[in-house]
């Protein structure tokens, strides 16, 4: 396989080594916007840019039939715009906001707690999201996605950074050294906690998981998610 990385930062350069190791070659490297781009040596395109580059990035790989992998965050204000670029090209599209296998299948399993704790309303639920200093948004995206998850299956509304209330799913974000994320969902009453966590031990699940999307998007058309790479039904 073929692969086309827009973004070639730490991720970019994990990507390329999990990549080559399971037998891909890396045909372009991106990383400036004014780069000459030759589409047709790409299988796929797999995105970890920047939220300013990554609508153009993805749209010029669908109208050049390249499917996407994209990782980047913070540009989703324009998702169905994409999705739709991508259908009327007959592309293929898979947007995670982490795409590592374990986090994944924590989402699941954070909409399944929600469920069984929905009409419980002596639970609280919170969220604790741990990164490293370097990290500038806040919350993460798998933050905010977990926190949909909840959002979906519950009463709660919406979500809000360091601020709770009976519709209001409370994120705290945390910056300290280089740890790679730890993501944990809390239900508290007066008398017990439940708690859920994710604690990634370094960033290669994360490439390992967009390496194995693109693997598994090949001659497919449509927009999925890891639910579907996964066969998390």
């Amino acid at each position: 396989m073929k692969i086309g990385l827009f973004g070639y930062g730490k991720m970019g350069k994990m990507i390329e080594q999990i990549a080559q190791d399971r037998g891909h070659s890396i045909v372009a490297k991106i990383d400036d916007p004014s780069q000459e781009i030759d589409y047709t040596s790409m299988d796929v395109a797999i995105d970890f840019s920047t939220p300013e580059a990554a609508f153009n990035n993805i749209t010029s790989c669908f109208k050049n039939n390249v499917p996407v992998i994209c990782g980047t965050t913070g540009w989703l204000e324009k998702f169905e715009e994409a999705t739709d670029i991508c259908k009327d090209n007959k592309s293929a599209f898979i947007y995670a906001s982490n795409f590592s296998l374990g986090v994944n299948i924590f989402f699941e399993l954070n909409k399944h707690l929600a469920k069984m704790m929905s009409g419980l309303d002596q639970y609280n639920v919170s969220m604790e999201e741990i990164h490293h200093t370097q990290k500038l948004d806040a919350p993460s995206g798998t933050a905010i996605t977990l926190a949909e998850g909840i959002i979906e299956n519950t009463p709660y509304e919406n979500w809000k950074l360091d601020e709770s209330s009976d519709k209001t799913v409370s994120i705290k974000s945390i910056r300290e050294g280089m740890v790679p994320g730890t993501h944990s969902i809390s239900y508290t009453s007066s008398v017990d906690t439940i708690e859920i966590k994710h604690e990634a031990h370094n960033r290669e699940g994360f490439a390992l998981g967009a390496v194995i999307a693109s693997e598994w998007i090949q001659g497919k058309t449509g927009v999925f998610s890891m639910k579907d790479v996964l066969n998390l039904s």
